[in-house]
């Protein structure tokens, strides 16, 4: 395959694909230009190189559950293979994205992130990680450094295992309020663990409630009720492949993600773009994209609206600010690329939106809404100053400097 995920950008880069970590070393030793590859969750440019792409999959998962409460992984190894180990431990993650399927590294390198008010991006868990350098040897980053090189989108090196964070193991229910007024979902983020809201922009949206136990539940939720039946759908083209829903307790990486690791992930046919905006500007936000949604509905499959906590990673979309998270699923077709994904980015360009790097974006001034951009940039560049882990599209971005 020599696209991403969804078929969505085409990878222009040979692609290899080490089964060690020792041949991984020696390819970027010889290489002078290289990118890895993980599950390919992109919808842009952003893992293409102008040398050659090292595809991490073919090396093998390691899990390895420590004394200490963290657990190394590997970097290639899917968040569903971790966190199925981790509950053979008694172990759990802090959150979860909403797809298992997506690799830990890829994840952690692109700020990817689960939902909740007091949830953290995925990488708010990363401790140490250890990544191949320019010069094909490997480097640890731990301490301080992790706040500056985790989120670094590929720039820096291939990351080739991480140190993450760890909890005891935890049930949690999901529940599904049908219904919900769109211009009142900001209020109803905070009713559980896990909140996310779904809606086509045509007035009214479903709200997804996954509960930490043991915990009371309410029946309603801004007057809509909650549905207790688990229908295995979020809308008509997204059937067949989500958790469990309808109150059934389960365990934490069984119900916190939106899809089973054992089915086709999301539409799979589809273009994604999702844009980061501060939470107390959250009710502006969605009244604004509400406002066009009679423009974009014809382009869209779903639009998912969740919270994330701020952290102090660098890169993250979530720096410095309590965020509110408008995600967008949209049909694979012109229309969503030159009519949809302008649109929404320029309404949300007005509240200081940060788009996600790895989802299809154009036009954010990049510079002034990532505080810490020119600071990356240059720790980056310093760090790989051959420029072996650079490319066109990070070069664009602001997150390595341009030749």
């Amino acid at each position: 395959m020599q696209s991403d995920w969804a078929g969505t950008y085409e990878f222009t880069a040979p692609i290899h694909r080490p089964t060690d970590v020792e041949q991984l070393q020696e390819e970027v030793a010889r290489a002078t230009a290289v990118r890895a590859l993980g599950t390919r969750h992109t919808f842009n440019g952003l893992a293409d190189s102008p040398g050659v792409l090292l595809d991490l999959t073919a090396l093998p998962d390691r899990v390895d559950v420590r004394d200490d409460g963290t657990v190394a992984v590997s970097a290639g190894t899917t968040f569903g293979a971790l966190a199925r180990e981790l509950q053979r431990h008694g172990r759990a993650l802090h959150t979860m994205g909403s797809l298992p399927h997506i690799s830990v590294g890829g994840a952690v390198a692109t700020g990817t992130h689960g939902s909740g008010d007091r949830a953290g991006a995925l990488a708010t868990a990363v401790r140490a990680f250890t990544l191949v350098g320019p010069d094909g040897a490997l480097r640890e980053v731990a301490g301080a450094d992790v706040e500056a090189q985790a989120v670094a989108l590929g720039s820096i090196g291939v990351v080739t295992e991480l140190v993450l964070a760890t909890e005891p193991t935890y049930q949690v229910r999901q529940d599904v309020y049908r219904g919900l007024p769109v211009a009142g979902v900001h209020e109803a983020f905070g009713v559980g663990d896990s909140v996310s809201a779904f809606t086509r922009w045509e007035g009214t949206a479903d709200l997804w409630v996954k509960t930490r136990l043991p915990a009371d539940v309410p029946d309603e939720v801004l007057g809509a009720p909650r549905d207790p039946v688990s229908r295995d759908r979020i809308t008509d083209e997204i059937v067949g492949n989500v958790t469990p829903q309808g109150g059934e307790p389960g365990p934490w990486h069984e119900r916190l993600p939106h899809f089973r690791h054992d089915a086709t992930p999301s539409n799979g046919d589809e273009i994604q773009s999702e844009f980061f905006v501060d939470r107390a500007d959250a009710a502006a936000a969605i009244a604004a994209v509400a406002a066009v949604g009679h423009r974009i509905r014809e382009h869209l499959v779903v639009s998912e609206l969740r919270t994330v906590a701020a952290d102090r990673l660098w890169l993250s979309m979530a720096h410095g600010r309590d965020s509110l998270a408008v995600h967008f699923t949209w049909r694979k077709t012109a229309g969503a690329r030159e009519v949809g994904i302008p649109l929404v980015g320029e309404v949300l360009a007005a509240f200081g939106a940060r788009p996600h790097w790895g989802k299809a974006h154009a036009g954010a001034d990049l510079a002034a809404v990532v505080p810490r951009l020119a600071e990356a940039r240059a720790l980056f560049d310093a760090l790989d100053p051959g420029r072996v882990f650079s490319s066109p599209h990070v070069e664009a971005l602001g997150v390595r400097s341009g030749r």
